[in-house]
């Protein structure tokens, strides 16, 4: 079996063709020369300067923020629409030639290097903003269409998206990874604010995962509901969500908006152990206050952000609260917060109601990534990705706080208290390759000590080509199995961004 088919299968006339995909897929062929001899046809699709084979071009579309080395495609496509898109993926996938979406490179697992090479469709001149539906709380955006952008564009209309991982990524590559953020503990993930996605198949093959033109409509007891009226067929929509470029290119996706909150209120509080801010998490939620934000930042990560946004917190363990409503329910939410806060030992509670103060406190939160980096200068950052159900985020970040001193390594702790995720943000040399080894040894230990929990190796960075091996252990084989079979189904020539998330 090669490229999905086999070959007793196929006229005679056709197995010189199969021959050709056999020895480009198992590299008997030298792929440049068939890259080379279809740029006219690349060329003919999307224009002289929609082709690039420029080396510095081709470099920085082979890598993402992660620590994975950079893997240049053989070349970059431009296209500007979903025709355009289509067309260039029926051309690749006549030759076998791989097919890795590039949105903004954002990403923190390799997802986007080209280990096999191929061809990069770089999805930013699709940049526009489609289809707002005020009155139904909905809006459809091309993959060029960053989260900040979205929200810029929505200023006026009184509505905003809140799904906010950090970085200002591509909402369709943050539908592919189903990305998170500091946010999700009210607002949900991308794989609950997604309506419908647009997708582009591995053959160019277009498909619209809730039918085209499709908005399900929500039914809203209260804003925070994630119920969906529509009971159609598969969910194709969340197979596609989270699947990381390895099924289809998303070249469209339908987001549900929500209302700009009348009035916001932030707050941080000190506390003397881990313990006692993951309790008072725990009862805040129990409590049923509907907090839209609560992360936690360990003694380490809290000095460093002191040190690099000039604050002066106390250096123990920390909660970044924030309360959304009218003014009326953000009283009752601050006085219930506070009193268990208070019950837990907490203090210093600092509140912050104006903008500008606001802005600060989660600016300090947003550049924790710099922060560490700013404790070795010179050094690289990789930041690990584990969620643990909440009961046992206190043991889990007690014994990785452990591992961390014994292994003399530099990983302070910030994590979405709310939902059990958190990171350690390794700052290492990568010209030290002892201590390059002692990364990657502990976050394996910290991955499989977060399975051990009944938790996963990733809440919100994907799999890419890191965690693999991972996902086997964590989903077993008969899933992965299910897997490949879907992969096998819509991608028969692996050409879809190979060697991620599957191995």
């Amino acid at each position: 079996m090669w490229c999905g088919v086999s070959a007793a299968l196929w006229p005679v006339r056709c197995r010189s063709f199969l021959l050709q995909c056999r020895n480009i897929c198992s590299g008997n062929v030298g792929r440049k020369s068939v890259v080379d001899g279809v740029l006219p046809s690349f060329r003919s699709v999307c224009g002289e300067d929609g082709v690039s084979l420029s080396e510095a071009i081709r470099e920085q579309h082979g890598k993402d923020e992660s620590v994975h080395k950079c893997c240049p495609p053989d070349v970059v496509v431009f296209p500007r629409s979903v025709d355009e898109v289509s067309a260039l993926a029926k051309i690749c996938h006549m030759h076998c030639l791989p097919i890795i979406p590039f949105g903004t490179g954002t990403g923190l697992e390799g997802g986007v290097g080209a280990m096999k090479g191929g061809v990069c469709f770089s999805l930013r001149n699709m940049d526009q903003v489609l289809d707002l539906h005020v009155e139904d709380f909905d809006v459809t955006v091309e993959p060029g269409v960053t989260r900040k952008a979205l929200n810029s564009y929505l200023r006026d209309t009184g509505l905003w998206f809140p799904v906010d991982p950090g970085a200002d990524a591509s909402l369709c590559g943050m539908a592919a990874t189903s990305a998170s953020g500091t946010n999700a503990v009210r607002y949900g993930t991308m794989r609950e604010n997604i309506m419908n996605l647009e997708v582009v198949l591995a053959d160019g093959t277009i498909i619209n995962t809730a039918g085209k033109g499709r908005r399900p409509r929500y039914d809203w007891p209260d804003e925070t509901s994630q119920s969906r009226k529509e009971n159609a067929g598969y969910n194709l929509t969340n197979l596609f969500v989270g699947s990381e470029g390895t099924l289809g290119i998303i070249t469209k996706t339908t987001l549900r908006l929500y209302g700009i909150p009348e009035a916001v209120v932030s707050a941080v509080c000190s506390f003397p152990s881990v313990q006692a801010a993951v309790d008072s998490t725990v009862q805040i939620l129990q409590s049923g206050v509907p907090i839209a934000r609560i992360e936690f930042l360990d003694d380490v990560m809290i000095d460093a952000c002191n040190r690099f946004s000039s604050l002066s917190y106390p250096v123990t363990p920390t909660l970044f609260l924030e309360f959304h409503g009218s003014e009326r329910s953000l009283e009752e939410q601050v006085n219930t917060s506070e009193e268990i806060t208070q019950c837990n030992g907490g203090s210093d509670f600092q509140w912050a109601k104006d903008e500008e103060t606001r802005s600060r406190l989660w600016k300090a939160r947003h550049d924790a990534w710099y922060a560490a980096l700013a404790l070795r200068p010179g050094c690289k950052a990789y930041a690990t990705d584990v969620c643990v159900p909440l009961s046992m985020l206190p043991q889990i970040i007690v014994e990785t706080k452990e591992d961390l001193i014994a292994n003399k390594l530099t990983g302070p702790i910030a994590g979405h208290v709310g939902d059990g995720n958190f990171h350690c943000l390794m700052v290492l040399d990568p010209n030290d390759p002892d201590e390059l080894q002692r990364v990657h040894l502990f976050t394996e230990r910290l991955a499989r000590r977060a399975l051990a929990m009944s938790g996963t190796c990733t809440g919100e960075h994907g799999v890419g080509l890191g965690k693999r091996a991972l996902l086997v252990e964590e989903m077993g084989a008969q899933a992965i199995q299910v897997m490949q079979s879907l992969k096998e189904t819509l991608d028969p020539k692996n050409l879809m961004n190979p060697g991620k998330v599957l191995q």
